[in-house]
């Protein structure tokens, strides 16, 4: 028969950059594209004793539906957690767990989006938001990234101009892909310009417990007096991925409105994920598992780092980056980029090529994105070995 899709459906495109990427996990090939953590972060003894006594003694409670908003006990820790240990949370702000954070980025889209409206993004940035927002048809107005974060000028000039802007997206800690920190600075400027045009920020800080150098800085939301931030947290990056566990801290008015969004959409997250969460925060040492991880990040990205500095200078450059899971890296003005990156996966080094975090992927891109948790060190070594190689020699050409 003759399938009728949706328009907002059909508008959507295979992209010709993921392509690339479709035998990224062939036998043989070294993983440098995935973002998963690293295999020996997951607490796996730590979920397997607490889903052994949750089973043992309130297996209904993690079998049972639940609300909307989420396993109550969870909620409320994650609202005292945030609060004391980073100023997220005001009076007014509520809370929703969701299944992983991009179902925020989902669910705030639904809330507010119309057909055409205006979404305000990093460029480059995370590919699996860009698609979210390019689901629900959003235009996408790209503010380019600075050593610092954003460019403010450049996202003033935006505000005062483009049409129908419903928010800001930002990941302002070790941003995917390119690395970069939001300075307190800018922070404190973003908030200020999108505060005084009426325009909602996305805060999107999945990888901001993973600083393993430099100082913390306070996240936008810690900011906000005035009910201009969303913020996105997850526990993929700290605890598990699979098991599909974020939150939203915003706007009650707003959160409320999401609820309903969401219980169109599954009704509620996994209860089991919630509770094992929320056991996993309260009755093991949380802080010393976050600063394992940070351990474990500190060496990987050493290991990387160390192979950059002996196999890409001078030719390929790279981005400062303090933290998280990803190097973002730049080849000469020589150098094809999409040539490079098929050529390094016919030597089996796979890297996600730069154009695909771009809000036109058409558009020019000397870059690529590196993920340092997921190989091993060996594959991390020979991984950037081949990309150097692969670089000399497409630019001695």
């Amino acid at each position: 028969m003759e399938y009728q899709f949706s328009d907002r459906v059909k508008s959507l495109k295979p992209s010709a950059i993921r392509e690339i990427l479709k035998n990224s996990s062939a036998p043989g090939l070294i993983p440098l594209s995935a973002g998963n953590p690293a295999p020996d972060a997951f607490p796996y003894e730590a979920i397997r004793k607490v889903s052994a006594s949750l089973l043992e003694d309130t297996p209904i409670e993690a079998l049972q539906y639940g609300v909307t908003e989420g396993y109550a006990p969870l909620r409320e820790h994650l609202l005292s957690y945030m609060k004391r240990k980073h100023n997220v949370g005001k009076e007014d702000d509520g809370i929703l767990i969701t299944s992983g954070a991009q179902q925020v980025m989902d669910l705030l889209t639904k809330t507010l989006l119309n057909e055409g409206d205006t979404v305000l993004c990093e460029s480059p940035s995370f590919i699996g938001s860009l698609n979210t927002f390019r689901s629900y048809r959003a235009r996408l107005v790209g503010i380019p990234m600075e050593e610092d974060g954003i460019d403010t000028a450049a996202l003033e000039k935006a505000l005062a101009s483009e049409p129908n802007i419903k928010y800001l997206y930002t990941i302002p800690n070790f941003q995917n892909p390119s690395g970069v920190t939001m300075s307190l600075e800018k922070r404190k400027k973003v908030y200020e310009l999108c505060r005084d045009h009426g325009v909602l920020i996305l805060e999107d800080n999945p990888y901001g417990d993973l600083r393993f150098a430099g100082e913390d800085l306070p996240s936008i939301k810690s900011f906000d007096a005035e009910g201009v931030v969303m913020y996105a947290g997850s526990f993929s990056k700290v605890v598990s991925p699979g098991m599909r566990v974020g939150y939203a801290i915003g706007p009650q008015e707003v959160i409320q409105k999401m609820v309903v969004c969401k219980q169109g959409e599954d009704v509620h997250s996994n209860m089991w994920a919630q509770i094992v969460c929320h056991r996993f925060m309260t009755q093991f040492d949380y802080e010393a598992h976050l600063a394992g991880l940070r351990g474990i990040y500190r060496r990987k990205s050493g290991v990387l780092l160390a192979a950059m500095e002996e196999h890409f200078k001078p030719l390929v450059t790279w981005n400062k980056f303090e933290g998280g899971l990803f190097a973002w890296c730049t080849l000469p003005g020589d150098v094809d980029m999409l040539g490079f990156v098929k050529k390094a996966m016919e030597r089996k080094a796979c890297v996600v090529p730069g154009t695909a975090f771009l809000t036109d992927e058409a558009g020019p891109c000397r870059s690529f994105r590196i993920n340092f948790s997921t190989p091993t060190d060996e594959q991390l070594q020979e991984g950037v070995k081949i990309l150097g190689q692969v670089a000399r020699e497409i630019a001695a050409k």
